[in-house]
């Protein structure tokens, strides 16, 4: 049997190996992380809800959402026990970073630096004076009908 045939499979299993083992590495780290939870402490479920442990059990926790809400919810379930200083900007609602609030402008011409002037230049239209718009030839928008249905102009 020649080695070179071997070589493809050999390299197979080590990846294999390689990716079995981180797997177990990330489910360790958050068992330890789950392990960690006890009461009084901030997490954050899988669904993105927010709570505080009130009490840890072998499989379960019971987590209260608000005051005097509590609920039951698999270990598994609990995503990050977080820090008490993230947990209390989160639930007050601080920005996580207060200096960098985005500005927002009014409009979109805000984003693009031109000015509209009285033209839709989007469908080029023209607005008359009593704000509705008019064909770029300045016919009726009704009036083209005609020409749709044929080169003669005639309805059928």
């Amino acid at each position: 049997m020649d080695i070179a045939f071997l070589f493809p499979f050999i390299l197979l299993i080590g990846v294999m190996f390689l990716m079995t083992r981180s797997a177990k590495n990330k489910q360790r780290q958050a068992m330890q992380m789950r392990d960690s939870m006890e009461p009084g402490t901030g997490v954050r479920t899988i669904g993105g809800m927010y709570a505080l442990v009130k009490e840890v059990h072998e499989d379960t926790v019971l987590l209260e959402i608000t005051p005097g809400v509590s609920t039951m919810y698999a270990k598994n379930a609990i995503g990050a026990v977080l820090e008490p200083e993230e947990y209390e900007r989160i639930i007050s609602g601080e920005p996580a970073f207060p200096d960098e609030t985005p500005v927002v402008p009014d409009d979109a011409s805000a984003l693009t630096g031109e000015e509209q002037a009285g033209r839709d230049d989007r469908v080029g239209l023209d607005k008359t004076e009593n704000g509705t718009a008019e064909g770029a030839s300045g016919e009726e928008p009704g009036s083209q009908d005609s020409r749709r249905d044929g080169e003669n102009g005639s309805k059928s």
